[in-house]
Order: structure tokens, then sequence, then C-alpha cells
């Protein structure tokens, strides 16, 4: 069979959904590759390089559809493109259905499967074809570079002979996918990073990339993003309430906002109110990802940039992904290459359209002239980080100290009981033993003592635990050689002299290995 990708007819979309790699591997699967001339321009493919890959070239948009047993684009088809749909033929692209409605009977009508990258179920097994995910992950990273160009100042703080110049001071609403990247790509400029998200598990993440979780003094238990396949669900009212509260706060002192909060098949909840931009300062940005769903920012104008009476630039450009056509293209060519491998389990270049597979039947809104959307809910549900646990209550001085006063005491009563233990030995020894031996073994007991104590007062980051016991051990034997090398045997004292000697290699050789391992994990 066929699979054919067409021009994009959106204005301004670069994107194409088969590149010269994909092409390559979507023949190892027994496939056709065609293309429309041109279709790979905007994205730096040329005709040549399909043609080049073994993909026919293809003159005209109706001849590729009507040649094509499967069809895939990037954006949803319009209606004329979906009048060249029949019962033996197979769309896959982008669609919304819940937005799209009319399309989605009219392509059921011509008895065509469609299959809607956008509807691709959040589970382990369906990352590799989760184009969403790929295109927020590209949204997030250009939201950065688009708010920096329009960013009077630098992100990261210097120190210059001109003078002092602070770090920028980075919003991002939203800790999914676009804004996990936004995250990685602030921190990486140097600026002083805060994340929000309505879900608790994500605040580890967050951290973990260098940004600050913006916490809400809220008691309420939020829902499980993981019942909702992965994507924050709705909040309360008063949750709401808690949460704009804390953002008009944040808004004074923010230097760029960046919005990415959205819930499946509902218009963007709205989150930075018209107030809260009259609060900012200018030259400050907002780049607002929900635009294309009606924005989460009050005064977001979609596909828009412009610059409010108080300074503040709002962005509200729905494009990011096509702005870097070439690697969108790579990323989603590659998702559609992996659900063409689930959709040919053997690699005869003959689909299996198995609405018993999860992946298949949560993507498939259209098949066998039935409506499908929405799908039932997946077998595997999405799998959500445990919540962190609640942070410790912090201890008042008055505690602190009490703390302290019953550790000391305990320690104190542990070593003295030791010390009358010991002594009890010593003594009990003592009365049945040589005078002779009794010297040699309070010396060997005291080079006990110390060695130990002196080797277990060292920092832990400074050796091993391996380390520690075997630089104890030679502690002991130097001390005890030490003690005895000012002996009038001549044999005693040659012995003492080469116990120190080796035992001395060992505790600084010892080290010297720990910290050659230790600057292994120290940044340059």
């Amino acid at each position: 069979m066929r699979i054919g990708t067409p021009r994009e007819v959106l204005q301004g979309e670069a994107r194409v959904a088969m590149t010269p790699d994909s092409a390559l591997q979507l023949q190892k699967l027994g496939y056709d590759c065609a293309i429309e001339s041109g279709a790979g321009d905007r994205a730096g493919f040329t005709d040549a390089a399909y043609a080049a890959a073994g993909v026919e070239v293809v003159g005209s948009t109706a001849e590729l559809w009507e040649s094509s047993d499967i069809i895939a684009k990037v954006r949803p088809p319009t209606e004329e493109e979906v009048g060249y749909l029949s019962s033996d033929k197979t769309l896959i692209s982008f669609f919304y259905p819940a937005s799209n409605e009319n399309l989605m009977q009219l392509a059921a009508d011509k008895g065509a499967s469609v299959v809607a990258m956008d509807m691709v179920p959040r589970i382990s097994r369906a990352q590799k074809m989760d184009a969403l995910s790929s295109m927020a992950n590209i949204a997030g990273y250009r939201a950065v570079i688009e708010a920096g160009n329009n960013f009077g100042r630098f992100f990261t703080g210097q120190i210059t002979a001109a003078g002092k110049v602070p770090p920028a001071k980075v919003l991002i609403v939203g800790a999914g996918v676009a804004g996990l990247a936004a995250i990685g790509t602030s921190t990486s400029l140097g600026a002083i990073t805060y994340a929000f998200d309505v879900r608790p598990e994500v605040a580890e993440q967050v951290e973990s990339m260098g940004a600050e979780f913006v916490y809400l003094d809220f008691e309420e238990e939020q829902t499980d993003g993981a019942s909702s396949g992965g994507y924050a669900a709705v909040s309360s009212p008063e949750f709401r309430e808690a949460q704009l509260a804390k953002f008009r706060e944040l808004a004074p002192e923010m230097d760029i906002v960046i919005t990415t909060a959205l819930i499946p098949n509902r218009e963007a909840p709205e989150l930075w109110t018209e107030d809260m931009v009259k609060a900012m300062k200018p030259g400050s940005v907002i780049v607002d990802l929900a635009a294309e769903r009606g924005g989460n920012c009050k005064l977001t104008v979609k596909d828009e940039k412009f610059v409010t009476e108080n300074g503040v630039t709002i962005i509200g450009y729905t494009d990011f992904p096509s702005r870097m056509a070439t690697q969108s293209s790579t990323l989603y060519s590659t998702n559609i290459r992996h659900l063409m491998t689930d959709l040919t389990p053997e690699k005869d270049g003959m689909p299996v359209h198995n609405m018993e597979d999860d992946v298949i039947r949560g993507a498939t809104i259209a098949h066998a002239n039935e409506i499908t959307f929405p799908p039932p809910p997946p077998k595997v549900k999405a799998i959500a980080a445990a919540p962190k646990k609640a942070a410790a209550k912090e201890l008042t001085p008055e505690e602190k100290r009490a703390q302290e006063v019953a550790a000391f005491k305990a320690q104190t009563k542990q070593q003295v009981t030791l010390l009358a233990v010991g002594g009890a030995l010593l003594l009990g020894v003592g009365l049945v033993a040589p005078a002779s031996f009794m010297q040699h073994f309070i010396v060997f007991v005291l080079a006990v003592f110390v060695g130990f104590q002196v080797i277990w007062g060292v920092s832990h980051s400074l050796h091993t635990p391996l380390m520690a016991v075997t630089n104890a051990i030679s502690s002991i034997i130097i001390l005890g050689a030490l003690m005895q090398i000012g002996s009038g045997s001549f044999l005693v004292i040659l012995l003492a002299a080469l116990s120190v000697f080796m035992a001395g290699i060992n505790i600084f050789g010892g080290f010297l290995v720990t910290r050659r391992m230790l600057a292994m994990f120290q940044k340059s």
C-alpha cells in the first residue's frame, strides 16, 4: 500500500508529515511512499532529497490523495480534503475532534478511517507516538527564545565594569511537557525560574530542573493527573481563587510569564487576568502557549503580538512548532512512523486496524462508517508519580536547642558507659596478667580508641565507608607503632618504623584515591 503526504494548506504552516529519513523507515515496513511536490520545502526538505530516499514526488494535490491509500498530514483536513477520502483510505493527522465535529461526521460518512494524532492515549507504550508531547516540547523551548527576543535584558545576572545586571525572573504556569521544556530552557539561560502546576506530583520534577515550585496555602486535595490520562484536571472554584491570589502576589516581581495550561476538550482556563498584566513592570513579556484555545491570559490576541499601555508585551502566536519546522517535522514524522509500526505488525505493507488495541482504538475517531469518538478509557492508565510528602515542620530555636541537649546527654551517657566497661576490663586483665603484658596491652587499647575517634571525625563526603574502616585500622597501627618507636630494642624500633611507613601509605593513599573519585563527579 502507499502512504502519501500532501502539502499543508493552512497559511503559515511549514511542517511536513514525512521526511526523507522517515520515508526510508516506512519503506522497511513494506509501504510505498509519495509526497506532493514542494510539501517539504518550508521545512528544509527538497523534492530531490525525497526522490533520493525512494519517495515518488507527485505533481498535484488531487493526484496525491487519489493515488494514496494512507494520507499522513499535520493540520486537520479542510472540507475539500475530506472530500478526497473514501472507504478504502486512512487519514492520519491532528484533528481535534471535539472542535471539529462536522469534519468528523463527513469523514465517517465517507467510510474512511481517521486516526487523530492528538488523541493518542498518554500511556507508557504510546510515548513514542505522542505527537502532542513532541510539539509541546518544541513550543516550550521556542516560547522562552521568543520571550528573550522581546525582553530588553539578559536572562542571567552579570557583574561587569559597567555595573551589575540582575537575573530575569521567569514564571512558568503549567508544568506539563511544554512547561518542563520552558523550565529547562529558562534555567539553562540563567534566569531565576518559578513554576506552578495544579498537580502536586510534578513539584519534584520542577525542583530537579533547578526551578522553584510555587506552592499554595490551600489544604484541599487536588485531583491526581493520572485519572485524566496524565493531564491536569479541572480545579475547584476555591482552589482557583487561591491560585489567582498567588499570581497577583507574584505579578509585580516577574519579568517573563509563560502560560501553558490546557484541559483536554475545553477552552483554556483564564489564569492571568487584566489586573495582573497591569501590575507587571514595563518591559515584561507574557507568552501564552494556550492562545489557540482561547488563551490563559485575558488580553491575549490569537496569532498576534502587541504591547499594552503599561509596556507589557503579550505574545499569542499559535505556530511555535512551525517556527522550528525542520525539527518539528523530524519529530512528528517519527511519531507517525512509530504509529505505522503498530498498525503493521507483519511489516508487509498491510495495515491492521485492531480496535482492541488501546493505542489504535484511542486514536481512532472514525472507522467503518461510524464515529468512534470519544474512546473508552485505556485499560492501562497513565502512571503519575506519587505526591511528594509534606515537608517536616521547621523547628523553633528552642526546640532545636532541646534536641541538641538531649542528643548530647545521650552521647555522653553512652561514652561514660563504654569507658566504665573498658576500665573494668582493664582492671580485670591487670589483676591476672604480668606487668610486661599490661604495658603493651594499654598501648593497644589507647591506639584503638584514638585511631577510631580520629578517622570517624573526618567528614563522610571525604571517604567511603570501606575506606573509613581501612583508614581506622591503619591509624590504630600507626599510633601503636609511634608509641613503640622509642623502645630500646633495635628490632622493635625497626618493626615500628616499617609499620609507620606502610600504614602512612595506606592512610594518605586512601584519601588521595577518594579525592580523585569525588573529582570525577564535580562540574568543571
